[in-house]
């Protein structure tokens, strides 16, 4: 499997107030992206998250350190011609409709005649903007335009696709849409390059991350290396039972009504409680291990660090 981007070493400072004092960005950013996957790149606001894709875009250049895309310097124009791109904030030509956004577009790449006009069908469908297609982008929520910027960004047929936040703005049905074209997206052979602070996203379609925070790699690998299976506690939702009667059995998060949310840290106790409701009369609604997550992982880092 080969590497469609490789980061070595790279570092970036901005110039700030009149004294013209640098101020560190990237301090050494250093990760690869193999071919055909889907790659989360996560950290907080202001971690160089953007500042990372510009580098590799080259809307900015590193101070130094080596960026490679498809085995090429980025500095080469042929190194981008694979690349489609949705930044974290698109500006469109608002009077331009959908449509004609693409077919701008389009133009640009090359693409004309019956090719263009089935590309921009294929893709108006493909992002769900098929009856927006001739509405002014003036006109679109922050969701819509994720979803025409998205088009676009796949009009080339890129081979490397990198996403900036792109599921800011979306509904939950719109994040799912999403997460199944982007999941489609590496089923076609293509590979992801994923910028979210939404950890429930990157959890459920990536298969290796890197973790960034202040201008720092702090952690990098596959989910499954990252992530441990060990069982943190247990949540228990019982109905028809008083929350005092499991006092000494767990910690009881909620109650709602009849139902008690408890959490059960210690393994041996789990049967105890369910003898208690079987007791009690009452019911066990569900009983759902809590294993370490993406967010737990990322926030102990932010908070160690």
């Amino acid at each position: 499997m080969g590497k469609v981007l490789e980061l070595e070493n790279v570092h970036k400072a901005y110039k700030l107030g009149f004294i013209l004092k640098k101020k560190p960005v990237l301090k050494g950013v250093s990760f690869h992206v193999n071919e055909g996957e889907i790659f989360g790149y996560l950290g907080p606001n202001g971690a160089g998250k953007t500042t990372t894709i510009k580098c590799i875009l080259n809307l900015i250049f590193p101070d130094s350190g080596r960026i490679t895309i498809f085995g090429e310097d980025s500095l080469r124009p042929r190194a981008r011609q694979k690349v489609g791109f949705l930044p974290e904030n698109p500006y469109f030509y608002d009077y331009l409709t959908g449509r004609e956004f693409l077919a701008f577009y389009a133009d640009l790449l090359g693409i004309h005649g019956q090719l263009r006009e089935e590309k921009i069908k294929y893709f108006l469908k493909l992002v769900g903007m098929e009856r927006a297609a001739d509405l002014q982008l003036r006109k679109y929520s922050r969701g819509m335009l994720q979803r025409i910027g998205l088009a676009q960004a796949l009009l080339n047929d890129p081979a490397l696709v990198i996403l900036d936040e792109p599921m800011g703005g979306l509904d939950p049905i719109g994040r799912k849409e999403f997460r199944d074209i982007i999941v489609n997206l590496k089923k076609e052979g293509k590979t992801v390059f994923l910028s979210s602070h939404i950890l429930q996203d990157i959890e459920m379609i990536c298969d290796r991350v890197a973790i960034i925070l202040a201008g720092e790699i702090i952690n990098q690998g596959y989910l499954g290396d990252l992530i441990s299976e060990k069982v943190l506690f247990t949540e228990v939702i019982i109905g028809g039972v008083p929350a005092a009667e499991f006092s000494h059995l767990g910690e009881s998060v909620s109650t709602s009504g009849d139902r008690v949310l408890l959490k059960v840290f210690e393994e041996e106790k789990i049967d105890r409680v369910i003898n208690l409701v079987q007791q009690n009369k009452g019911k066990i609604i569900s009983l759902l291990p809590r294993t370490e997550t993406l967010e737990d992982i990322f926030v102990n880092m932010v908070k160690n660090q």
